[in-house]
């Protein structure tokens, strides 16, 4: 009886210990508390005249809030800059965040870098434009190929089938920009089939996609119809449109929901546009990065939808959400 007494005396002693050395020991309950994770986004571009990707911002400071996550978003001042975003990358990897979430800026040159990320162990999710490789864990974006095909059928429908149709795009070689063109290609009645102008590329610029249209429309004027494919390149097509006096000829189908293109819906000068739901990519890329860096199994592909929007559908209530998303501050 004294000898099992003298054992339980011993444990206790041991346990007693123990337990002055842990709270003693602060690595210890840094290692195994629930830390904030830290999740860096990398878009395309921080340019803050380009609504989208202020409404994907949107969508990722409400999940940061959400899921208590301590996040960073970084990007060059313009999507058409490729080893800007590649370099920020780099430096993003040696900061060894929790996730990183990317818009990729090209389908192929992002290649690289993504496996570089996947070999540090790190998670990532991409949003928006994807890449040509299965090296992220999840893919959210709008399905692009089905959202183009909504604007070639629209085009069908609007434009005379003895017209052309020219496509002014945003940044060669992006996902985005090769798959929406398809999708318009794909979209369009036989009748266009080798009657398409294009793609030309705006770069990112405002400026140059009104140039671009501009030379376009006054060189020729058997052009009937135009694709904008990104809310840049669909205004500066408008703007083209508007200053030569065209709006009645020339019928435009773009991309995005912004003010000025709602503006421009509404005056004729814009026929309709697909809209898609940066709120939700931002919203669910941090999601998916914080459920990927608990080890949850996540979605390898998530689409967000799209919508084609025109003067004649854009006032009902469903439509006016998706046009102006209410952000709770």
């Amino acid at each position: 009886m004294k000898l099992e007494l003298k054992w339980i005396v011993v444990t206790i002693i041991v346990m007693a210990f123990a337990y002055v050395w842990l709270i003693t020991d602060k690595g210890y309950f840094e290692r195994n508390s629930s830390k904030q994770p830290h999740i860096i986004v990398v878009l395309k571009s921080i340019d803050p005249r380009i609504e989208f990707w202020k409404i994907v911002g949107d969508g990722i400071g409400v999940a940061a809030k959400e899921f208590d996550a301590r996040v960073e978003v970084k990007g060059p001042e313009s999507e058409f800059d490729v080893s800007g975003q590649i370099q920020i990358l780099e430096d993003v990897i040696v900061a060894k965040p929790d996730a990183i979430v990317l818009a990729a800026s090209d389908y192929q040159s992002l290649v690289p870098i993504a496996q570089k990320i996947r070999k540090q162990g790190i998670p990532l999710v991409i949003i928006d434009s994807g890449i040509n490789s299965e090296d992220a864990n999840s893919f959210i974006a709008t399905d692009n190929l089905a959202a183009g095909h909504k604007i070639g059928e629209m085009l069908s429908m609007l434009v005379d089938p003895s017209k052309r149709i020219a496509i002014v795009s945003h940044v060669q070689g992006s996902s985005t920009a090769i798959q929406r063109e398809q999708g318009v290609r794909s979209g369009l009645s036989a009748s266009f089939s080798s009657r398409i102008e294009g793609p030309y590329f705006s770069n990112g610029s405002q400026d140059k996609a009104y140039e671009i249209t501009k030379k376009l429309l006054s060189e020729n004027p058997d052009i009937g119809g135009i694709a904008g494919l990104n809310e840049i390149s669909t205004l500066g097509a408008a703007q083209a449109i508007k200053e030569l006096g065209l709006k009645e000829q020339i019928k435009l189908v773009g991309f995005d929901s912004s003010d000025n293109e709602i503006k421009l819906i509404e005056e004729g000068v814009i026929q309709a546009v697909v809209i898609q739901k940066p709120f939700n990519m931002g919203y669910l890329g941090i999601k998916t990065a914080f459920q990927a860096i608990k080890g949850q199994k996540v979605d390898n592909k998530i689409d967000t939808g799209s919508q084609l929007i025109n003067r004649d559908n854009m006032y009902t209530v469903e439509n006016q959400k998706l046009l102006f998303p209410f952000v709770d501050q």
